[in-house]
């Protein structure tokens, strides 16, 4: 029986996608010290990135767009970035295990919610990994063609450095123009 962890990463920043993924481990072949990928060190969420990606049955990202974002609404769109990372699987699992309080509808196959599951579950915690090393690489790459947004540092979150660097640079178009901060800027 195939058990697919998802979580996502991604939904509280002001700019960037929404990073999901899905992971399918192997029994056979385990990995030492999954946890919740905000209690990790980010060496030890690179190192477990890494094996995870090598040792796990199936392993996908799914994401969704700043412009999906603020067309659907931020719940909205991870659920889509859900689905996406689940189909995009190449073993069908036979059930998904869900981090949080709300199954994404279509998803394709049974699935459960699991408040805390980046703690409770393995394939879970697996998926938060991956899914936050990914978004944290995107937001520094994504902080070299931004400059000035601090986006290394905060990874698009909310700071006291990044509504500064909103109001004195302006948004970009990687910024979710629905999100309160910004579009009160926009506004302005």
């Amino acid at each position: 029986m195939w058990i697919c962890g998802v979580d996502e990463v991604g939904r509280g920043p002001l700019a960037g996608a929404v990073v999901t993924a899905a992971v399918i481990l192997d029994p056979d072949n385990p990995i030492e010290g999954l946890a919740d990928s905000k209690k990790l060190s980010e060496k030890k969420r690179d190192r477990l990135f890494d094996e995870i990606q090598a040792k796990a049955k199936a392993w996908t990202i799914g994401r969704a767009e700043v412009e999906e974002i603020d067309q659907l609404n931020i719940l909205q769109a991870t659920f889509l970035a859900m689905r996406r990372a689940v189909e995009a699987l190449p073993l069908t699992p036979d059930k998904a295990l869900i981090d949080g309080n709300k199954v994404p509808p279509g998803l394709g196959c049974p699935a459960e919610a699991i408040v805390g599951g980046d703690d409770s579950e393995a394939c879970i915690a697996a998926a938060s990994i991956l899914a936050k090393v990914t978004r944290d690489r995107e937001m520094v790459e994504l902080a070299k063609k931004y400059p000035g947004y601090g986006l290394e540092k905060h990874k698009g979150y909310p700071t006291k450095m990044h509504i500064e660097a909103l109001k004195n640079q302006g948004v970009s178009d990687i910024h979710r123009r629905s999100f309160g901060p910004v579009k009160r800027l926009l506004e302005g």
